[in-house]
């Protein structure tokens, strides 16, 4: 056998020392690792809410591990009086700042620019939230303005989304996005206030509004009104 053979018993496929695919000699296992002080590793650098399947899956232990352990690290923090919190939102966990920190951080964010809707932009979000799946014309009738341009900020912004079409007019209809459940820190719709009966029935103030109505050019700085 050639003096350059090793044992394979003692080397990864990549030639690296127990198959370990680069990893410090020393290093522990993922399965090894303290599991609260990972989790928050991970959760440090999600751009979204993570699954606990997800979670489980990385880090490989038991999803009631994970859900136990993410759990325990919220309250935790809570009683701490921690500056950020861990929240289950839209599906899964994530770090956000707390409620009672909200000035200091909008001023570091923030810093002298205004990234809030608009009035407009709140009222329609409102309404498809509160009505979806409904057209832009539905909208537009509750609110009783063209809210084409509005609706295209929601869009872009990735606040409402297309969710079909509507089969009698064939009207493209909207619904909110996970990431908007994600900025109001909602676990789903279910927990939006109980705002829904105080808007005006679609069919009642619908009138002649249909899907067609004149497109305007304009931003959610202001609607257009609808013409009738």
């Amino acid at each position: 056998m050639s003096d350059e053979a090793y044992d394979i018993t003692e080397a990864g496929a990549d030639g690296t020392p127990g198959g370990r695919s680069g990893a410090p000699a020393g290093t522990p296992l993922v399965a090894e690792l303290e599991l609260k002080p990972a989790l928050e590793a991970v959760l440090m650098v999600v751009d979204e809410p993570a699954t606990e399947e997800h979670l489980a899956r990385v880090l490989e232990r038991p999803r009631r591990a994970v859900a136990l352990a993410l759990r325990e690290l919220s309250d935790d923090y809570t009683r701490q009086g921690r500056g950020f919190d861990l929240r289950l939102v839209a599906g899964g966990w994530r770090f956000y700042s707390r409620a009672a920190y909200a000035d200091a951080v909008e001023g570091f964010v923030l810093d002298g620019q205004q990234a809030r809707l608009t009035q407009a932009a709140l009222e329609t979000l409102a309404v498809v939230a509160y009505r979806q799946p409904v057209s832009r014309s539905r909208v537009s009738a509750v609110r009783g303005v063209n809210c084409d341009g509005v609706m295209r900020t929601l869009l872009q912004r990735g606040l409402v989304e297309e969710a079909g079409t509507e089969p009698e007019t064939g009207a493209i209809l909207y619904r909110t996005t996970n990431y908007f459940l994600e900025r109001m820190g909602l676990r789903g719709l279910d927990e939006l206030p109980e705002l829904a009966p105080f808007l005006p029935e679609a069919d009642a103030v619908e009138g002649d509004s249909p899907e067609g109505i004149p497109s305007f050019d304009v931003d959610d700085s202001g609607d257009s009104q609808t013409d009738h």
